[in-house]
């Protein structure tokens, strides 16, 4: 797993696109869901944890059919693994 930030246009149209043809796409690569946050100080900024190995994130990230569904789904900005910070029990 890990978490992933972008900044969209528009989190309906984010959504409808990342739920669909970004779904499939994510499928393709070994992506087995995602769970997809708001940031409530930035409505532009969407949080998502991916249940996802670094392997397939990498396949994905690099396919060249990839750019065209994250312009139609509006992103700002390409969206970014976060720095993990560090692992705690409980």
């Amino acid at each position: 797993m890990f978490l992933a930030t972008t900044t969209v246009e528009d989190f309906e149209r984010f959504e409808r696109v990342f739920s669909t043809t970004g779904a499939d796409k994510r499928r393709q690569h070994g992506s087995k869901g995602a769970q997809v946050f708001r940031d409530p100080n930035d409505q532009s900024r969407v949080w998502v944890l991916f249940d996802w190995d670094a392997e397939g994130w990498e396949k994905f990230a690099s396919d060249p059919e990839v750019p065209p569904i994250l312009q139609q789904a509006g992103h700002k900005s390409r969206p970014q693994v976060a720095e993990r910070g560090g692992s705690f029990d409980a």
